[in-house]
């Protein structure tokens, strides 16, 4: 494996202990990045460490603290830190396993793809992931990752392992604060609601990301290769402006219309011969 691994620790279910690695699952390095930069000079711009008064303050300077009231604080060394997390600083000890339906989604934060070290390893690690995969359990813990100590969540994840952070109880809104004006005695047509289930019927289908574009940094791509001289840019067409919807009832009744009209559109496209193309035969002079 190329990369450098993001974090090496070990996993202690009880008294096993076995030796891993954590590789971030998502990437952003294709990402169209834009930097600021002084329109005149062509210089990049970068930012300094100024106090209040616009004073230059050199690293060495800067320390950490807590403001308990408007410029007041108590300074925190990092020393005192550091000792907070020394336990779970390299270990990421299993404590307790559950159903993954009882976590909420929204407790879901990054992920990183567990790999054994060495071969040592394997065996506890395969174990720890067929005893997963049969129980239908995730395994959670605590491990101190980037200087703050987060819940994860293990499980299998084809043949490997997958870790997920999770967020903290006071990290997560409650949503009862926002939908407490939603009507829940409000009346639903039982035809309207038919409708609506059909329609998702027909629109569903397996999860491909590949089929989802991120139009935003294609069109960002687009501009940077035309400065470039690589490719022009595509004006594309502005996007339509919905409807105001002003009954459901009729507007679910045309989307499952287009629904229909696209459907046979792509059975048709489908079902088209493909024409062999002639071959041109040269004249032997």
């Amino acid at each position: 494996m190329a990369e450098h691994a993001f974090w090496s620790g070990h996993i202690r279910l009880s008294l096993v202990t076995f030796p891993i690695r954590l590789f971030p699952a998502t990437s952003s390095r294709d990402k169209i990045v834009l930097h600021k930069y002084d329109r005149d000079s062509g210089q990049r711009i970068h930012y300094q460490n100024v106090n209040e008064d616009g004073e230059l303050v050199e690293p060495e300077d800067i320390i950490r603290g807590y403001e308990y009231e408007k410029g007041s604080f108590v300074p925190i060394k990092d020393e005192e830190i550091d000792n907070l997390k020394l336990e779970s600083k390299h270990t990421i000890e299993l404590v307790q396993f559950t159903d993954l339906a009882s976590i909420d989604s929204i407790y879901f934060d990054v992920r990183y793809y567990v790999v054994p070290e060495g071969n040592i390893a394997q065996e506890a690690y395969l174990t720890l992931r067929d005893a997963l995969r049969m129980s239908k359990k995730v395994a959670l813990g605590q491990v101190v990752l980037r200087d703050k100590e987060r819940i994860v969540a293990i499980k299998p994840c084809g043949k490997g392992l997958l870790m997920e952070t999770l967020r903290y109880a006071y990290e997560v809104r409650q949503a009862d604060d926002y939908f407490e004006d939603i009507d829940p005695d409000t009346y639903i047509d039982e035809e309207q609601l038919t409708l609506a289930e059909e329609l998702i019927s027909r629109k569903t289908a397996k999860f491909d990301p590949r089929k989802f574009k991120d139009v935003y940094q294609e069109g960002l791509k687009e501009i940077v290769n035309a400065k470039l001289g690589k490719h022009p840019i595509r004006h594309k067409k502005e996007p339509p402006v919905p409807e105001k919807v002003t009954n459901i009832m009729d507007a679910l009744r045309r989307s499952l219309k287009q629904t229909s009209n696209d459907a046979t559109r792509s059975e048709s496209e489908k079902k088209k011969p493909i024409r062999k193309a002639r071959s041109v035969k040269q004249k032997i002079a």
